[in-house]
């Protein structure tokens, strides 16, 4: 009698287990799919080093949101994404580069610069442009959300040795193309356009963010300068009107040119530079009687000379160290920063803009509906097996109650 009792607790039990089987398989597959995408652990590791080699990290894009429909989601998102485990660049912790599709609108645009993103690239299909050919300079920050795509793409068989060149010799900012990987395919890049690269010396290699911020701190000529006692002083006042004029651009060295009638330095508090010197960095050098002189804002630099000397700021210069052209590299898409960049470790003077993504689960895990389809034939069989228990034990159960029915009728 109480082997009969506790029947119905067991089969309740049982039925506990199989609607549990159930859920698994029913969910499981939908509670990976939540997880719409998976970050680049390399941003911690190989990531610090191309940061401290010069390179910048930007917004290529969030897996689960869509640019066309909310790129203000977009673009905050993507940002927390950048800004929470790694700084942009050197110069700042804030990213300022994006790329967009070419069929947002202009307000759209003005979306995506409200959230501190400044350059958009490239080739958005805007009214106002920069840097789509040698004479397209930019003249106000609107510009920047159309950045042009000048001298091709890095990948083999597709690089165009003379057309970089010829795009070079035009001056202006240069813009190229690169991404590591389509799918599971290594995108190959071509060597013998880097060894061109390495042989000039009239480039200035740089990034988006850096290029724009060069632009926007030239645009500021609040000055402080004299020369007492045989020492020349300056500085590129980091005044409020020059933060407020474009307040997300970063504090990068630009680079003045001060006409010296007479003398040499002899001391500096500034490391001097070389004509070849072809990544920002603060320093001078001195070419006749022009004074190439390339500081940060804010900072008071001094030069001694042999003698006194009559002096005159002329300009700043449109390019770092008075380069004629200027090389950006952009890596679209982002995802495995080792697969894209490990092939330019020994090129110590190309500077790429990173344009980051996490991985899509969705593209990365093509495994899941399978995994959803063993969790299902597993629990079916789990199920299958507990039934055919229960009907064993429900069948002996029976036979004991035959057998305790006949007990009572022999009394």
């Amino acid at each position: 009698m109480v082997m009969l009792k506790c029947l119905p607790h067991k089969r309740m039990h049982m039925r506990m287990l199989v609607l549990g089987m159930l859920l698994t398989a029913t969910l499981a597959p939908s509670v990976l799919a939540d997880v719409k995408w998976e970050e680049d652990g390399w941003l911690a590791t190989i990531g610090l080093e191309h940061l401290e080699d010069g390179d910048e990290f930007g917004c290529y894009g969030m897996p689960n949101l869509a640019w066309e429909a909310d790129p203000g989601a977009m673009s905050l998102e993507c940002r927390d994404y950048i800004e929470d485990r790694i700084d942009a660049s050197k110069w700042s912790k804030s990213p300022i580069s994006t790329f967009t599709p070419d069929d947002l609108t202009a307000s759209q645009h003005s979306i995506i610069a409200g959230q501190g993103f400044m350059v958009h690239g490239d080739e958005t299909g805007q009214e106002s442009t920069a840097w789509h050919s040698s004479d397209d300079v930019p003249s106000k920050d609107s510009d920047w959300y159309d950045l042009g795509r000048r001298g091709g793409s890095l990948e083999k068989e597709i690089a165009d040795i003379d057309s970089l060149s010829n795009e070079l010799d035009e001056g202006g900012l240069v813009n190229m193309y690169w991404i590591g990987r389509i799918y599971d395919a290594t995108v190959r890049h071509d060597g013998d356009v880097l060894d061109m690269l390495s042989e000039r010396d009239d480039v200035w290699f740089t990034t988006w963010g850096e290029a724009y911020s060069y632009w926007a701190g030239s645009q500021c000529d609040e000055l402080y300068h004299n020369f007492v006692n045989k020492t020349f002083t300056f500085e590129h006042l980091n005044s409020d009107s020059c933060k407020s004029s474009s307040p997300n651009a970063w504090n990068v060295p630009v680079t003045w040119m001060i006409e010296i009638e007479n003398g040499t330095v002899i001391q500096s508090s500034l490391t001097e530079m070389d004509e070849s010197d072809s990544n920002t960095k603060e320093g001078w050098r001195l070419d006749g009687s022009i004074l190439y002189l390339s500081v940060l804002r804010g900072h008071n630099v001094s030069l001694e000379f042999s003698e006194d000397s009559e002096y005159e700021v002329n300009s700043v210069s449109r390019f770092f160290n008075n380069k004629s052209s200027a090389l950006t590299i952009a890596g679209h898409s982002t995802t495995d920063l080792f697969l894209w960049s490990k092939r330019f470790d020994a090129n110590d003077e190309l500077r790429f803009t990173w344009l980051i993504s996490p991985r899509s689960l969705d593209e990365g895990i093509a495994w899941l509906p399978y995994l959803g389809l063993g969790v299902l034939i597993t629990s079916v069989s789990g199920i299958w097996l507990l039934l055919k228990k229960d009907a064993i034990q429900h069948s002996k159960a029976e036979g004991l109650m035959d057998v305790s029915t006949g007990g009572d009728d022999d009394e």
